[in-house]
């Protein structure tokens, strides 16, 4: 109170008045007691202490009591004062107003200092329950932590949490206090008997009283009366509602309050923003966990693909393939046979993604085998039907494949096409053969076609083999690009090493389609031998 007493001080210098304040506590017979002032010698009498102003004279001069009013009863009492009560009334009217503010602010803080006191622990608690998800990773861990915090602070026997699983629209236990010999279940959202559900559903916090909605689902976490609370999450869209928190069986046998639902809400905001929290973290490690695995499937699928030095000096070979996804169903293979003569295989799985991963990587290894098993191209593509055609059929899917072999000494090339469109010779002259399908893709019918033989001049022909994805390749107006500008762009640099022949075609992809978005894998093979 010095800045009260520096006031009278100030009020002394300008009236040459004593000027103390007095105040009695609520409290039934408490003593007066001196809030500040210049002088413990100025007790106002008794009866003087009403609600009236009292002005006497005295030897010295006159003394005032002047009631304050508020909450608590006060006086500012004068005295001796050698003016006139005139004069005091005029000083009076600017000082009554100043210590009666003062008084009202002086209340208000106790009673904030107060309340402070009556809720450290719970401000306690709130800061703990911080501390605690702050710090812990596991959520089941937390939950069951603070659980044990706020059942010690509230005073109950009994609690649990429970967590909405989005998959069976249940609510489920993650951390309970009590009743553990009573086996607990999943609670339906749409359970009309539990208050779990019900506050759950109208995101209301509620006390239930014994005897009222009696649940046998709740039996391991209730025991008499219940304060369960909605544990939410709040963001721009909206509120969402994540589980509840329950609190029974109270050692006191008080019932619940206001103030202990207040608390226990601040509480399970936490706990809400918590959940949220390991959610987000969850699904970022599920995505980072998926993004790993997929850049791994991927780099597999490319390592089963023969590195195209592996047929030389027999032949030259350059090819590449791009999934449109992180893995895909194209595919080539390449293969050393006897007498120096090479095969090469290309096939597309319908589809793409992992299913058309599986049957590649399946048609590839059995492919691999089968080929050294027959000098017949046609022969081959049989047997390799008879190997996958149950996953084809199982899968629902196909592949359209065509499996060539060089002939250097023979200058003959022989090839059997199963539905695959995109396979041609280039002349040294510049003339272009199709490499016509004798069926339809595997998996479509069990006959095989017949081999088909062209004539090879080692020396010049260009075999150039791609799948739909280049064909279909589209610019951002959605136009194909079609096989004729593909052709032409292998015929102006058919001269040159396949390497280049490659690197030429993919310029004019990228060329032609820019940023539009591929829509199919991307494969091709180009062969001089």
């Amino acid at each position: 109170m010095s800045d009260l007493g520096e006031v009278l001080d100030a009020f002394r210098e300008a009236t040459a008045c004593d000027a103390a304040v007095w105040r009695r506590d609520a409290a039934p017979g408490a003593p007066l007691r001196l809030v500040a002032g210049t002088s413990r010698s100025m007790a106002p009498p008794e009866d003087w202490l009403g609600t009236d102003v009292r002005d006497e004279p005295t030897e010295r001069g006159r003394l005032v009591t002047v009631p304050i009013g508020g909450p608590r009863p006060a006086w500012i009492v004068l005295g001796p004062c050698p003016i006139e009560r005139r004069e005091i009334d005029r000083h009076l009217r600017f000082l009554r107003p100043v210590v009666a503010q003062y008084l009202q602010t002086s209340l208000e803080v106790e009673h904030a200092a107060g309340e402070l006191a009556e809720r450290y622990e719970e401000i306690n608690l709130l800061y703990s329950i911080s501390e605690i998800l702050g710090r812990t990773v596991s959520l089941e861990e937390g939950a069951a932590t603070i659980l044990r915090e706020v059942s010690e602070t509230v005073g109950a026997h009994r609690a649990s949490i429970l967590v909405h699983d989005t998959e069976s629209s249940t609510l489920q236990v993650i951390a309970r206090i009590g009743g553990e010999d009573v086996p607990t279940i999943p609670i339906a959202l749409d359970d009309a008997c539990s208050v779990s559900a019900h506050v759950f559903r109208t995101l209301h916090p509620t006390i239930v009283e014994e005897g009222e909605m009696e649940c046998a689902a709740e039996r391991g976490f209730r025991r008499g009366t219940m304060l369960t609370v909605p544990i939410l999450w709040t963001a721009r869209e909206g509120t969402e509602p994540l589980g509840v928190m329950n609190l029974s069986d109270r050692r006191s046998g008080q019932a619940f309050t206001a103030g202990d639902q207040k608390l226990v809400t601040a509480i399970a905001s936490q706990i809400g923003a918590a959940i949220q929290n390991a959610r987000l973290v969850r699904r970022s490690l599920d995505q980072q966990r998926l993004q790993q695995e997929m850049q791994l499937a991927h780099d597999l699928q490319m390592k089963l693909l023969p590195d195209p030095g592996h047929v030389a000096p027999e032949a030259t070979v350059a090819a590449r393939v791009i999934p449109t996804e992180d893995v895909g169903g194209d595919f080539y293979n390449l293969y050393r046979l006897s007498g120096k003569r090479i095969g090469v295989m290309i096939g597309d799985v319908s589809g793409h993604g992992y299913q058309s991963a599986l049957i590649m990587a399946l048609t590839m290894s059995a492919s691999a085998i089968h080929a050294q098993g027959t000098d017949d191209p046609a022969e081959m593509l049989r047997r390799l039907h008879l190997s996958v055609k149950e996953e084809l059929n199982t899968t629902e899917m196909f592949v359209s494949a065509l499996y060539a072999v060089v002939d250097r000494e023979q200058k003959e090339l022989r090839y059997g096409n199963m539905g695959h469109p995109h396979a041609f010779v280039v002349r040294g002259d510049g003339t272009t053969e199709r490499l016509k399908a004798g069926g339809p893709p595997l998996g479509m019918v069990e006959e095989a076609p017949a081999s088909s033989s062209t004539p090879w001049n080692p020396a010049s022909d260009v075999l150039v083999l791609f799948t739909d994805g280049i064909a279909d390749a589209r610019n951002r107006e959605g136009t194909r690009l079609e096989e004729e500008p593909v052709l032409e762009c292998v015929r102006r640099h058919r001269s040159k090493p396949p390497a280049e022949i490659a690197g030429h075609v993919f310029a004019l992809l990228d060329d032609y389609t820019r940023d539009a978005p591929r829509r199919d894998d991307l494969t091709l093979v180009v062969l001089k031998s």
